[in-house]
């Protein structure tokens, strides 16, 4: 269901992209949707679900289903509650977040009033998809994966219908986008109210600030707001850089944020959702060796297929971005600036998914504290990255910056983990490291090898250059577990870290 999502928003982006180009109006259009789609990534990926499923948890092993039902009830009171008022605050003061969020628009009264306008019309996004996301982890609490994976692809083609359809009709046909987001926020929290009815805890009404469990969900979440999502603040905070740079920048960093994202959702984020509720099963019954085997296991997954993507998504940078974007008004140079861009993030997808999977190792265990410190470290580097690179190397400085604090964040996070003897890294890792590394270096041969060369990305067309790309791309990943496999690697052994 992830790898569904993630693929109808790369057609998504290649539709908007197509259209509208990377240019002042689609800066605009990003910035206004970057707001509360970075909450989107807090709540839906973050801080809540890492927050309210250990809760939620226990309360299965411990209290039964009528306590279960009586949380989900005052949690959903006080999450409407809370996030509405933030969705009205954000639509009366529009014109001073996007000064917030996008301060080089001041120079640009164009842009500034555009983002303004779309603001207002993304804003209730923020209590719809925070409700979607609290719908989802209750789900996800209850083994029903699928539902919570499926429903990003309702945004997708919201999206890619409102460029298509409605953007001819309007007078600014970018203000299309943020229609788009407007209905897709309601459609996905209603497509999954039915699954909530049937498994009998759809939320009733119960506003009580007082109630333990209430108090508990909060004091988690609050500081996981910023621990689990420091690689999207360090995002964020590159786009308000970005507004001071040329018209494009801002497009040109998501353009290769998004292709970052593929690969970080398919696996990061995937295997973090999954592990999160057996990881609070385990800590909760004290099965202290279950929980390292479950993060064992993770790690390997990760290391396993973010590595290979990391240097693919470097090696191929220029042949993906034209491949899929290099037609309607993204022009070569589009495809050469984001091409920079997505080269110095290509190298984070790795720490960007040890983040995704190390994080609730500390979450399952209700423990806060700890990642918000090693944030603050983080993005604290990212800032000072930022300023040190922006300067010569403009918006891939900001991307490069990025990547090293993603680094240092996940770093510090096992380095915690081992030290509260939670989990280290086991004596078969030196012998799987060998064969990583050395699939690796396979991999990149092939890619060298086979690569036809930048001419051949640049010629008219898509469709056999997409056959192209995908034929490298399976080569790459063919050749990569051949030699994994000729090394010894076996299924069973992956079956084994699960345990």
């Amino acid at each position: 269901m992830t790898m569904l999502s993630r693929i109808a928003g790369m057609i998504r982006d290649m539709v908007y992209l197509d259209l509208f180009g990377a240019h002042a109006a689609m800066d605009a259009f990003l910035v206004a949707f970057r707001i509360p789609n970075f909450l989107r990534r807090l709540f839906a990926e973050g801080a809540f679900a890492q927050a309210f499923v250990p809760v939620l948890t226990e309360y299965q092993l411990k209290k039964g289903e009528a306590a279960v039902q009586d949380l989900i009830n005052k949690v959903a009171s006080a999450l409407s509650l809370v996030i509405g008022g933030v969705a009205l605050l954000a639509i009366v003061a529009a014109p001073w977040v996007i000064d917030l969020f996008a301060p080089g628009y001041d120079r640009d009264p164009m842009r500034h009033t555009l983002a303004t306008q779309m603001l207002r019309l993304t804003a209730p996004y923020l209590p719809l998809i925070s409700l979607t996301a609290f719908a989802g982890a209750i789900l996800n609490s209850y083994q029903r994966f699928w539902v919570a994976g499926f429903t990003p692809v309702l945004l997708n083609l919201c999206m890619i219908a409102s460029a298509l359809f409605l953007a001819p009709l309007l007078h600014v046909p970018v203000m299309a986008l943020a229609w788009g987001v407007l209905i897709a926020g309601a459609l996905q929290l209603a497509f999954q109210i039915p699954f909530l009815w049937r498994l009998g805890k759809l939320p009733r009404w119960h506003l009580d600030w007082s109630d333990a469990g209430v108090r508990r969900v909060l004091g988690l979440m609050v500081p996981a707001l910023f621990g689990v999502s420091v690689s999207q603040i360090n995002l964020l905070l590159d786009t308000v850089l970005a507004t001071f740079l040329p018209a494009g920048s801002v497009s040109w960093l998501y353009t290769a944020e998004r292709l970052t994202e593929l690969p970080l959702g398919l696996i990061g984020i995937a295997i973090a959702t999954v592990i999160l509720p057996t990881l609070s099963t385990k800590h909760a019954s004290a099965h202290h060796e279950g929980f390292a085997k479950t993060l064992d296991w993770a790690l390997t997954v990760v290391v396993m297929v973010g590595a290979p993507a990391s240097l693919a998504m470097f090696m191929l940078a220029e042949p993906m971005i034209a491949t899929l974007f290099l037609h309607g008004h993204f022009g070569v140079q589009a495809v050469l600036m984001s091409a920079a861009a997505l080269r110095a993030l290509a190298g984070g997808i790795l720490a960007f998914m040890l983040i995704k999977v190390l994080a609730p190792g500390y979450y399952a265990r209700q423990d806060t504290r700890t990642p918000v410190r090693i944030g603050i470290i983080a993005m604290v580097a990212n800032m000072l990255f930022n300023l040190l690179l922006v300067w010569h190397w403009r918006h891939v400085g900001l991307a490069m910056a990025s990547t090293l604090a993603a680094f240092l964040n996940a770093g510090l996070l096992y380095h915690g983990l081992v030290r509260r003897g939670v989990y280290r890294l086991g004596a078969h890792w030196r012998r799987q490291g060998a064969r990583f590394i050395l699939a690796n270096a396979g991999m990149v041969f092939l890619l060298q090898r086979c690569n036809p060369g930048w001419s051949y990305w640049l010629q008219p067309g898509w469709g056999h250059k997409l056959f192209t790309l995908l034929g490298l791309i399976l080569l790459g990943g063919a050749g990569y577990f051949a030699l994994l496999l000729a090394l010894g690697l076996r299924p069973r052994h992956l079956r084994h870290h699960a345990g």
